[in-house]
């Protein structure tokens, strides 16, 4: 049984960009509608007795097991292009959905968007009711996203981008103590962009935001780097 209309906010939607870091690679988390060959982003819709935050954090869980995450609201999406009814009714047919019944969702949406950044591989995806898969996907090698998914996309990165350290420092997805090597990877994979190694040091260390500790020492011939952990603000 799908989701009944009196349930729910007419008109109000959010989509989830779920991005997962594990240090090294950058991945998004993308369903497939069953036996549809449509891929979007996870999302879902408001109850009347819930709000936005409740409803999106619960969402967001309910597709990662995650309870404690940091997401952050970029973005509100209602152009009229956003509109493709026949692909939500390809989607209800496809499960077996009767879509009199469920012409609800046949109508316009505005979306509200949220973005999360977690560590992929402490996480085992859960596709929704409607989707029979869910997968994480490089950036570069994203399937076709239906409607203005992959604007969603690109508008969550971009935001992402803008005062990273900050981002990074709510997110815990360094290390309490990590590498300049770690932290340089780190905006790498996110920016999309690479740096000099001397020029990327000085660049962090006059934003002021890190705290240098003690030297790692691994054992090996190389020289051993300095621990770094941003400063509590």
């Amino acid at each position: 049984m799908g989701p009944k209309k009196e349930d729910y906010l007419s008109h109000i939607a959010f989509d989830s960009v779920i991005f997962g870091f594990n240090g090294k690679q950058l991945k998004i988390l993308v369903l497939e509608y069953q036996n549809t060959g449509l891929f979007a982003l996870p999302g879902g819709f408001v109850k009347r007795n819930e709000s936005l935050k409740d409803a999106v954090t619960k969402g967001v869980m309910e597709r990662t097991g995650i309870e404690d995450l940091y997401l952050e609201q970029f973005h509100t999406f209602g152009d009229l292009d956003r509109f493709d009814s026949k692909a939500m009714e390809r989607i209800l047919e496809m499960n077996g959905l009767d879509i009199k019944a469920h012409e609800w969702l046949l109508d316009r949406f505005i979306s509200i968007a949220y973005y999360a950044l977690i560590n992929f591989e402490e996480v085992n995806p859960i596709p929704d009711s409607l989707a029979d898969s869910i997968e994480w996907y490089s950036l570069d090698e994203l399937p076709p996203l239906m409607m203005d998914h992959e604007e969603i996309v690109q508008k969550a990165l971009e935001t992402i981008r803008e005062n990273l350290d900050k981002k990074l420092l709510g997110m815990n997805l360094l290390p309490t103590k990590f590498t300049m090597k770690e932290l340089q990877n780190a905006y790498e994979k996110i920016m999309g962009e690479t740096f000099k190694r001397t020029a990327f040091q000085r660049r962090m260390l006059a934003t002021k935001s890190l705290v240098r500790h003690e030297k790692l020492f691994t054992g090996g011939a190389h020289r051993a780097p300095y621990l770094y952990s941003f400063k509590i603000k």
